[in-house]
């Protein structure tokens, strides 16, 4: 029997929050677009990677981040592997990467999840799953320079059958809010929640002042940006990522497999018009 040790990342990953407060303010931005690579929706004849790192060129100079879904590259197999090492060493070094894994496991499993998210793709900052509690977050808040966004109350329609639950005298999501008070002690621990319910992410807010929210869920999922941002920005107007995903990567008409017109264009001008949306509503 052969072992093979993992090459790690050629990217000089950490220094999120760092990275994050620099991009906000060099582009004016609280925007987070996620790269989610549909293969029903890259035109005819571009690779996932040449329309990933198009999209990366066309829109660096809007954004605060990036946020790569680990399914949409997993769907490939091993090459999405591959593909996703590379759109990450894609991102320019001034910008941070979260990965979009929704992990959550205890003991050696957690810590072979972050081994390989952090060492092996080379990113920034990941989204966890906190059902099974701080063993699961340890071994990434362990990687001082990284973040972490636990999935607080999400913008899934279903998301209220268990986040809404009573949990004594607070539902389930805002005793997250509160665990993540003290899981923060490193100060590298965010949290999701959801732009379709701006109610709860300033409850969310309320309850986390200082503590960064990732905000999926405006765009194709229809979230009202100035709710929603009015709801999470911190006192200082900033404190949250706001990510828009298929209504950046897919902006250009799509018509029989074929971009009608270009579509790095179409992706550059969505992230310019969403970025100074955001920015009106912080």
């Amino acid at each position: 029997m052969t072992t093979t040790e993992a090459r790690p990342s050629t990217r000089v990953a950490g220094r999120f929050r760092e990275r994050l407060d620099a991009a906000v303010e060099s582009n004016n931005s609280l925007l987070c677009v996620g790269l989610d690579p549909d293969p029903d929706r890259i035109p005819i004849g571009v690779s996932v990677t040449e329309f990933l790192t198009g999209v990366i060129d066309a829109t660096s100079e809007y954004v605060c981040a990036y946020k790569p879904n680990a399914a949409f590259f997993e769907q490939y197999g091993d090459e999405g592997w591959r593909i996703l090492r590379d759109v990450v060493a894609a991102v320019p070094d001034d910008i941070p990467v979260l990965l979009d894994a929704k992990r959550g496991d205890v003991g050696h499993t957690a810590e072979a999840y972050a081994r390989a998210l952090y060492d092996w793709v080379g990113v920034d900052a990941v989204t966890l799953n906190p059902y099974l509690g701080i063993d699961a977050l340890e071994p990434f808040l362990a990687y001082e320079d990284r973040h972490v966004f636990v999935l607080c109350r999400t913008s899934n329609p279903s998301a209220g059958d268990l986040q809404d639950v009573m949990a004594g005298d607070v539902r389930l999501y805002e005793r997250v809010a509160e665990l993540s008070r003290d899981w923060n002690s490193r100060g590298n621990v965010g949290l999701v929640v959801g732009a379709t319910y701006p109610e709860e992410a300033a409850r969310v807010r309320a309850i986390c002042p200082d503590q960064l929210i990732l905000l999926p869920g405006v765009g194709a999922q229809q979230g009202d940006i100035d709710a929603a941002v009015g709801a999470a920005v911190d006192a200082t107007g900033r404190g949250v990522l706001v990510n828009a995903s298929r209504g950046v990567l897919y902006a250009q008409p799509f018509e029989n497999g074929c971009a009608v017109g270009g579509w790095a264009e179409a992706s550059r001008d969505a992230a310019r018009d969403l970025r100074d949306a955001i920015n009106a509503a912080r």
